[in-house]
């Protein structure tokens, strides 16, 4: 897959892989059907492991040349050490966690620096269906209340104020709107938020 491929097919990870070193070495947690990973490979000569449960995605990313570790991410990253990757990406999958908070500083504790984006729920499409006493339902939130597997609602306010709570610095942070930067009125205006975290330098 080139980058071409990855900008048609996922905007938003074409946009997110430039923020992923050359030659870094990456874990994708909810990798999904390996894509991703597979252009982190194949464009910037990255290694690396995926994480996923569901079996469907773990064979597409197996067919795709992909080292998959089927795992539940609920379980925590136990599996690897402190500092294992230079990069730990967690796309569009935290928000269909349990236990966001310590999945998140485990994310940060396994590697140098996290990637992690979710659906914002403050763009004003999903503002203007609640304000019709509706759930939202949109490209970036594409299923019906019943039947979702997101389990939390998030802004990006709201993650911010979570990354200070968790002792996490904000890199920088984008929201992005068809895979294209939003910088006026950016939590209005963004479907899907990315931040780009690590853990604070400790005080001498």
């Amino acid at each position: 897959m080139n980058f071409e491929d990855l900008s048609t097919l996922r905007p938003d990870l074409a946009f997110i892989a430039h923020w992923v070193g050359e030659r870094a070495h990456v874990l994708d947690v909810g990798c999904g059907d390996g894509a991703m990973l597979r252009y982190l490979e194949k464009g910037k000569h990255c290694t690396g492991y995926g994480i996923e449960i569901a079996d469907d995605k773990v064979l597409e990313s197996t067919r795709r040349g992909i080292n998959v570790l089927q795992h539940d991410m609920e379980q925590g990253l136990g599996l690897f050490g402190d500092n294992s990757f230079d990069t730990v990406l967690c796309l569009s999958s935290l928000q269909m966690m349990q236990h966001v908070e310590a999945l998140l500083r485990d994310i940060v504790r396994v590697g140098a620096e996290a990637i992690v984006s979710f659906p914002n729920f403050a763009y004003w499409p999903h503002r203007v269906a609640l304000l019709k006493g509706r759930m939202p339902v949109s490209r970036s939130l594409p299923y019906q209340w019943y039947d979702t597997p997101n389990v939390r609602c998030a802004t990006i306010v709201d993650f911010k104020e979570l990354a200070e709570e968790c002792g996490l610095e904000v890199i920088e942070y984008v929201a992005l709107a068809d895979g294209k930067p939003v910088t006026f009125l950016p939590n209005l205006r963004g479907s899907l938020a990315v931040f780009r975290l690590r853990k604070k330098a400790k005080r001498a």
